[in-house]
């Protein structure tokens, strides 16, 4: 079967499950461990695929008891270890209760080289095609370049609290997003970046497109230490003008991030 390869970032899901515990009570200890085994075994297979990464979660609140967050290049095989993550525990024992197809992107807001350049020469009073003025715009391209591949192929961290919602931007009559010429979104959203970076140490983000893919146009996934700041960051956030006049948000998801051995004591599956 041909690859199916995007032009550029991975394929991402977001699967969450509930569990049956009726059914799995009435299986017996064999059966239960062949099925526990054979869970295991499909999470080490999908981690050992090149260039994939899944992460395990016990779900907080009964939306859902058990998340998984996937990131892989080809969309086959997104497909592929989906299906395998459904029936990893057997028919009848995990029902899907939310799912978020999307994909890693680079944004269309940051800094193109000709304009850092031209900033560079203004702000630091270098001429421009110096030497000096070279050598910084080439620790700028540098950060970029790191930055351009995190976005695309990011590794994601192994934080335990998890964040997941999905958003929009409005179309509105009168608060309408893509009404806005190209400048006056730039600098909306160059606001939005600075509340965020208050939060660097205390929150990993990522950022991730599903415009034609999904319900709505990006997920963000927010990674940290204590849920707190999860709140915090949100809920400033709000406060920026991005999100007031064009901000739309589906439901919030928040897991806890478990080895498999955590992670099935935490589900009451051992």
């Amino acid at each position: 079967m041909s690859p199916i390869i995007p032009q550029e970032g991975w394929i991402v899901q977001h699967l969450f499950y509930t569990i049956d515990h009726g059914f799995w009570a009435a299986l017996t200890p064999g059966e239960k461990e062949e099925r526990i085994e054979r869970l295991t075994s499909t999470l080490t297979s999908i981690r050992a695929h090149p260039t994939t990464q899944l992460l395990t979660f016990s779900m907080v609140s009964p939306k859902a008891d058990l998340g998984f967050m996937l990131l892989t290049p080809d969309l086959q095989d997104a497909n592929r270890f989906e299906k395998e993550l459904n029936l990893a525990l057997g028919p009848d024992v995990l029902t899907p209760s939310y799912s978020y197809l999307s994909m890693t992107e680079w944004t269309e807001y940051s800094e193109k080289e000709e304009e850092a350049a031209e900033r560079i020469a203004r702000t630091e009073s270098l001429e421009v095609g110096s030497e000096a003025h070279l050598k910084r715009v080439a620790e700028w391209k540098g950060h970029m370049d790191k930055y351009f591949s995190d976005r695309l192929y990011p590794s994601m961290p192994d934080w335990q609290v998890m964040c997941f919602y999905p958003m929009s931007k409005r179309r509105n009559v009168g608060a309408n997003w893509y009404a806005q010429d190209f400048a006056a979104r730039r600098e909306l959203m160059s606001g939005h970046a600075k509340t965020g970076r208050k939060f660097a140490g205390k929150i990993r983000q990522l950022i991730t497109g599903s415009t034609g893919l999904d319900s709505h146009e990006w997920g963000v996934t927010l990674f940290a230490h204590d849920i707190f700041q999860v709140k915090t960051i949100v809920y400033e956030m709000r406060w920026d003008e991005v999100t007031t006049q064009y901000g739309e948000f589906g439901d919030f998801y928040i897991g806890i991030q478990l080895s498999t051995d955590e992670l099935l004591q935490r589900l009451q599956l051992t």
